[in-house]
């Protein structure tokens, strides 16, 4: 695979005057010119943040894996070392994605469930004969 050529985000700010729409996201810079009528949230805020790094923005905003692999179609390099922030992505931001503890299983599962089954079905077969012995 071909080095990723990297900018400076003097250099990215740069492309803004050369009409093109060039953001970094997580210290990656993307060409987004030709996703603009695309993108489900409008052309409007890729053009808000060409030439800036829209890391926060994006991390407010639920995206779907579907949409961070995406990504990877405009990506044209990387900020140099000096520059990065080394953010990671925000893995609960992602859409779909719940960050809550599941409930406990409100039914018994697992290796233990036939015999608890068992114990119910002779209490009852027991309950049976019990009753009508009576």
């Amino acid at each position: 695979m071909a080095q990723l050529k990297e900018y400076t985000k003097d250099e990215v700010q740069k492309t803004k005057s050369a009409g093109k729409v060039v953001i970094i996201l997580h210290d990656k810079v993307y060409d987004v010119t030709e996703f603009l009528n695309e993108h489900p949230g409008g052309e409007e805020i890729l053009i808000d943040h060409a030439g800036k790094d829209g890391t926060e923005n994006f991390n407010d905003v639920g995206h779907s894996q579907d949409a961070l692999d995406l990504m990877n179609k405009y990506k044209i390099g990387e900020l140099v070392e000096s520059e990065r922030t080394n953010k990671p992505l925000k893995k609960g931001w992602v859409a779909g994605y719940n960050n809550k503890q599941p409930e406990k299983e409100k039914y018994v599962k697992g290796p233990g469930a036939p015999f608890y089954t068992l114990i119910a079905a002779i209490m009852l077969l027991a309950a049976i004969v019990f009753y009508n012995m009576s």
